[in-house]
């Protein structure tokens, strides 16, 4: 089978990880990094395989680690405000 083949799987899983995983913030948002993983392996797949330059990968690297590192703030300011990364324990209406 084709490396496309199991990404396209990878991806799916991560997708049905991300929706599935709605009671922690930490679990949703280590899924977000499952799909970036895939999606950052999926083009680099592609650019090797035409024999692209590789400097968009890196583009795609530094966006998706600023990503990261969002989230992990708005996860530490959540336990610091709250004592816990559950979903169900503040309200969205809240400041």
């Amino acid at each position: 089978m084709s490396m496309c083949y199991y990404l396209c799987i990878l991806y799916i899983c991560g997708l049905w990880s991300f929706t599935s995983n709605r009671k922690h913030l930490l679990s949703t948002l280590l899924s977000l990094e499952f799909i970036v993983l895939v999606l950052y392996l999926s083009l680099y797949y592609y650019f090797c395989m035409f024999s692209y330059n590789l400097f968009f990968v890196v583009y795609f690297l530094v966006f998706s680690v600023c990503e990261s590192s969002l989230g992990l703030s708005i996860l530490v300011s959540m336990i610091r405000s709250h004592g816990n990364d559950y979903f169900q324990s503040y309200s969205v209406l809240q400041c």
